[in-house]
């Protein structure tokens, strides 16, 4: 049987053909090497060091999401072009949706480490491109150049969390990268407020690159010296690089192959050519007819069944489409996509919504905008405790999916008003769908990776993740097309025995027309009623394409989650064909009643546990710890 890391040769006639050279054949892929050894050999300090890491990193990115997604409407309201908001988003989704599996191999190629410095000099680069821009299209590529370096770093963060933590604890550890979100949502209102009362959006992105480099430097730090470490004690071979061993030459077209880069640009140029001219069409006049539109979508549709047949054959496909077809995988990427379609379908234009529609300040519009990932953060720690005790989690996912559809409901009956009602319903709706998403989104990553060997783990979390950004562009570019097909002549209808010449102007640039039209107006009373028919659209379309996420959800496996890495082991080939668990004794299902006295005993002995050490005489705040640290030296030990 061949190494599943060994390098492929170069020469793509068919999949899986065996390496006919064996100095290629012979070399293991040495980031995927190393993070494998590293699973049992980190010390607790160590796994400690790397988590807070991730969390330190985490609420870096997490904190420039928020501001920069509040900047963002300003800075392409300045260029005059607010519409092209959602065209943006769509060119970021696709190039995240590329990037991410692509991260995931360079991990495996050359290293954690190495990847973690690369994602760093990109988000600096595109971070600076973004600062300095002064109009749309250099705005749009310093976008790119950004969210490539984030993409892969967020990509990384999971990689690393599933390296180093077992199936049954790795739900718990995998919102360490979200985490800081419970403190991010509340205090981005502010100090967007703050920047923005003191300077513009040029300053207010351009200090991400002071921050978030230092916020990186501990993550570097600790990956570095723990294979250091490794690689001294003989845990962790020195082997020479693929650049050593095969030569400048080889190297480049083995890394070619590798990298799939011919899948890569078939993805992009599927997604991009599809996507975005669908939200560029439409505005103040209909595009459909021109040329620069139909091109795109004819040579998009060209490009599908070329990439399906390029990944079929390729040595190294972008996608491992043998293991597409276990349930296992393929109904938790159906999750991720059809989430992120819904999520973004309302997202898109939230912000925007919020404060034209309901006359939120921008503080508050900010912090409604960030109630999604922080009750997801709330909810979920507390669910992977529960998870941790149960070792079960496909009951969650169902339950989590209905949730979700309910929060869309609230959002369709509370769609923007002065009322007290109408606020406090659209916060009730953003607090259910993160409730909701708790629930299933991350579960249905760990579910996926409990079924997957190492090998392919860093590749399935990237292809995961990249799932996600194909809903986000899907999602963008719905609620894109909406926008700029509809809202024009609504405005127009509105305000034509009002102020005729203001719908054109409120269109490009919202939050001038909204400064000069306090609520109560006419004019301004004709502009929320054009935006609240609008985000009816937007939010009936949204739960009408959430309803895939529960037949995904009843597909999903419900193994029993143990204390190894993952599920699946060399030998176990019928486990990888589609079996729900390796063949072992069947025990009986679990109740509802029982799940949940199981979940209530899980917590009352961690309250325990740390009623016991105050009266020992710990220092009682040290117990707010007690379970991070019983699952944290569950992995050490076990």
């Amino acid at each position: 049987m061949s190494d599943p890391n060994a390098v492929p040769t170069s020469c793509p006639e068919r999949q899986n053909k065996e390496v006919s050279s064996p100095s290629v054949g012979d070399i293991k892929l040495p980031g995927a090497a190393r993070m494998k050894a590293l699973y049992s050999s980190l010390t607790i300090v160590e796994r400690t060091a790397i988590f807070t890491s991730i969390f330190v990193i985490g609420f870096a990115y997490g904190l420039d999401n928020i501001l920069r997604g509040t900047y963002e409407p300003y800075a392409t309201s300045s260029f005059g072009d607010h519409s092209l908001l959602s065209t943006i988003n769509v060119i970021l989704s696709v190039v995240a949706a590329a990037s991410q599996p692509t991260a995931a191999k360079i991990a495996d190629i050359f290293g954690r480490v190495e990847l973690v410095v690369f994602s760093v000099f990109l988000y600096v680069l595109g971070t600076v491109v973004e600062a300095v821009a002064k109009n749309v299209s250099t705005y749009a590529g310093g976008s790119v150049i950004f969210q490539v370096g984030q993409s892969m770093i967020k990509a990384l963060n999971s990689i690393i969390v599933s390296d180093i933590t077992s199936t049954r604890s790795r739900l718990f550890f995998s919102y360490t990268p979200i985490a800081p979100a419970l403190i991010t949502t509340w205090v981005s209102g502010n100090i967007a407020n703050a920047v923005l009362s003191v300077t513009d959006w040029h300053w207010g992105i351009g200090m991400w690159c002071i921050i978030y480099p230092a916020a990186a430097s501990p993550l570097i730090i600790s990956l570095w010296t723990v294979t250091r470490r490794l690689k001294k004690q003989g845990t962790v071979e020195k082997s020479s690089t693929l650049l050593q061993a095969l030569g400048p030459k080889r190297f480049i077209v083995e890394l070619f192959w590798m990298l799939d880069i011919i899948g890569i640009i078939l993805l992009v140029a599927i997604l991009a050519l599809l996507l975005a001219p669908l939200t560029i069409a439409g505005g103040d006049q209909s595009k459909w007819k021109s040329a620069h539109i139909i091109a795109p979508l004819v040579v998009s549709g060209f490009c599908v069944p070329v990439f399906i047949y390029w990944e079929l054959r390729a040595p190294r496909p972008l996608i491992p489409m043998t293991l597409m077809k276990d349930r296992a995988v393929w109904a938790p990427l159906g999750i991720a996509i059809s989430r992120n379609i819904g999520y973004h379908l309302q997202a898109n234009y939230l912000y925007t919504i919020l404060v034209v529609g309901f006359d939120f300040d921008v503080t508050a519009a900010t912090r409604i905008s960030s109630l999604f990932s922080f009750v997801q953060v709330v909810v979920g720690p507390l669910l992977g405790l529960i998870v941790f005790r149960v070792r079960k989690l496909k009951m969650f996912i169902i339950g989590g999916t209905m949730i979700y559809i309910v929060g869309f409901g609230l959002l369709i009956r509370y769609r923007g008003s002065l009322t007290s009602n109408s606020k406090v319903g659209v916060i009730a709706g953003q607090v259910l769908l993160g409730f909701g998403s708790a629930l299933f989104s991350w579960p249905a990553q760990a579910s996926m990776q409990a079924h997957i060997k190492h090998e392919h783990l860093a590749v399935m979390t990237g292809t995961f993740l990249a799932s996600y950004n194909v809903g986000s562009a899907i999602g963008n570019t719905i609620s894109g097309a909406i926008w700029t097909q509809l809202l024009p002549s609504s405005l127009h209808e509105e305000l034509a025995g009002i102020n005729s010449t203001l719908a054109t102007s409120t269109y490009k640039d919202p939050f001038t027309a909204i400064a000069e039209w306090p609520m109560g107006t006419p004019e301004r009373m004709a502009i929320v009623r054009s935006y609240q028919y609008i985000q009816h659209l937007i939010t009936i379309t949204g739960i009408c394409l959430c309803v895939p996420i529960m037949l995904f959800a009843l597909a999903v496996r419900d193994p029993k989650l143990n204390d190894e890495q993952t599920l699946a082991s060399d030998d176990d080939l019928p486990y990888q064909r589609g079996l729900s668990q390796p063949v072992q004794q069947p025990e009986p299902t679990k109740s509802p009643a029982a799940i949940c006295f199981h979940a209530l005993s899980c917590i009352c002995t961690l309250v325990r546990f740390s009623h016991q050490k105050a009266r020992l005489g710990f220092d009682h705040s040290q117990s707010l710890l007690t379970p991070f640290e019983l699952i944290l030296n569950h992995e050490h030990t076990g």
